[in-house]
């Protein structure tokens, strides 16, 4: 499998590797030196640092109208 860097030095991981180490958009990779000269890509673990929550962070649901939210600052019944 290959991929041509980008003059910005960038390459696209193909999907199977993705596939295969587990990674997505956002996800950290690192890039180690192997006894042999080669080199690995291995997944940072993000999941030690995260809460437990963050899976939650941006999914709160429907939220009040701003007539609802109004009437509730103002004391409305």
């Amino acid at each position: 499998m290959s991929t041509t860097v980008t003059a910005k030095g960038q390459v696209t991981i193909p999907k199977a590797v993705r596939d295969l180490l587990g990674i997505g958009p956002g996800s950290r990779v690192d890039f180690r030196r192997a006894a042999d000269g080669s080199v690995v890509v291995v997944p940072l673990d993000t999941n030690k640092q995260q809460s437990r929550f963050a899976k939650f962070r941006g999914h709160a649901g429907k939220g009040m109208s701003t007539d609802e939210i109004m009437a509730l600052t103002r004391g409305d019944d």
